[in-house]
């Protein structure tokens, strides 16, 4: 589903990736940890095909994307970013926003028909947010916002969905509710996901393998319980021990 063979970005005078080689099969559940900085997120821009490398090559559902990323492809991508704050004068509502995700498969000139209420109407009732459908997203709160963003993204119907830390600055409730969210729609719909996160605990307990990054390269990685020993996590995080205390 993704293979990504010694990518090399640079941001300005920043190298974000050094050199990263990743496969990813279908139907895994991969989460990526590692320290500010570590070029996390630059992984995702990649597969989404949004990055710009200097060296390697990226392949995704079989399309290399080393010029870009076809729209076609782009629909079979699901993308959940970092929650932003959004102004609460915004006037598109929770129901509304899901739709945005259909709006790639029906094309700039055709309206959404029956089924893509319908689609829409399933997807809010996935994520616990029916009863707010009406309600604008600006008056949601963050873990709100989440769920709606995370159904916007499945309203696309992906074939890989891509997850960017979605519990940051979220409360502990609402972090422990999206992480078995993202854990119950990997389980039923088969998904081949990719998140990077910083909830060790629950990324140790749902996803199948966890990448290890720092300073831009995959440092380590395997099954949750081979690569998450506190000496792996003291070295990976140096003296930022808040992080690896967690787990």
């Amino acid at each position: 589903m993704i293979t990504i063979k010694n990518a090399v970005v640079s941001y300005r005078e920043d190298v974000a990736l050094r050199g990263v080689s990743l496969s990813v099969k279908k139907g895994e559940l991969v989460g990526i940890i590692g320290p500010n900085g570590a070029g996390k997120t630059t992984i995702l821009t990649l597969v989404n095909g949004l990055g710009k490398l200097l060296k390697g090559q990226v392949q995704v559902l079989g399309c290399m994307l080393n010029n870009g990323c076809p729209a076609y492809l782009r629909r079979r991508i699901g993308y959940v970013p970092q929650i932003h704050n959004i102004d609460p004068r915004m006037p598109v509502n929770a129901g509304e926003v899901v739709m945005m995700g259909r709006y790639g498969r029906l094309g700039l000139l055709r309206r959404p028909g029956i089924l893509d209420r319908q689609v829409v109407e399933s997807l809010l009732s996935l994520v616990g947010m029916s009863h707010l459908a009406t309600r604008p997203i600006g008056h949601l709160s963050g873990g709100e916002q989440q769920r709606v963003a995370i159904a916007r993204a499945l309203a696309q119907e992906p074939d890989i969905l891509l997850l960017d830390e979605p519990t940051t600055g979220l409360d502990r409730r609402a972090r422990v509710e999206i992480m078995a969210l993202v854990n119950e729609i990997h389980r039923t719909r088969n998904l081949t996901t990719l998140m990077v996160t910083h909830e060790l605990k629950t990324a140790s307990a749902i996803c199948n393998r966890l990448v290890l990054m720092k300073e831009g390269r995959i440092w380590s990685q395997g099954k949750p319980e081979d690569v998450l020993q506190e000496e792996v996590l003291d070295l990976l995080y140096g003296d930022d021990n808040k992080v690896a205390n967690y787990f």
